[in-house]
């Protein structure tokens, strides 16, 4: 991959909403076009770097400061970085653009309530409306969506794959990677 440059597209969405499944179709099509991408994942990076941190809105904010703090070092280094987190407090998404200063791309990824419910394999949703899970983004804590996403990736009108050629067009489009 020639001339690869430095961004962050930061997935934000609800818990089941598709993100990290988009970011493996877009990670696999990347690292065939010879990208050194970064991936930082949600569930990932509070086993390992936000480890100890609960889900009260301090903690979630210290945990979206950290991810921001590490993907504006990769991508200010020439690294693209893809950040899976819902990160649902615009403030925190704000903060993390202006820190990257050009490099920050947001990328709503939409699903309704119910649809991410449908979807959930963990049971995360069924814990949250019984009470055994507080503070659950969607549920019992707001999701702030995007007023100003650069991408809106509604996952209930598109497969996963059509939402990441819908992405690497954008990427293409801004000069960040060569076209295929």
């Amino acid at each position: 991959m020639a001339a690869e440059k430095g961004f962050c597209l930061w997935f934000t969405g609800l818990s089941g909403s598709g993100k990290t499944t988009i970011t493996n179709v877009l990670v696999k099509e990347l690292r065939r076009r010879g990208s050194k991408l970064e991936v930082l994942d949600g569930d990932i990076v509070r086993q390992n770097l936000s480890k100890g941190l609960g889900f009260s809105k301090e903690d979630r904010d210290t945990n979206i400061r950290r991810v921001a703090f590490v993907a504006d070092l990769l991508s200010r280094n020439e690294v693209p970085v893809i950040t899976a987190a819902i990160s649902p407090y615009r403030q925190l998404r704000d903060e993390a653009r202006a820190k990257m200063d050009g490099r920050f791309i947001e990328a709503y990824v939409k699903a309704s309530v119910e649809e991410c419910e449908r979807r959930d394999v963990k049971g995360l949703y069924a814990k949250a409306r019984s009470g055994e899970i507080k503070e659950f983004t969607g549920v019992s804590d707001p999701y702030e969506p995007p007023e100003n996403a650069e991408l809106v990736i509604d996952t209930e009108e598109q497969s996963p794959e059509e939402s990441a050629h819908q992405i690497l067009d954008y990427l293409e489009q801004q000069g960040l990677i060569p076209a295929a």
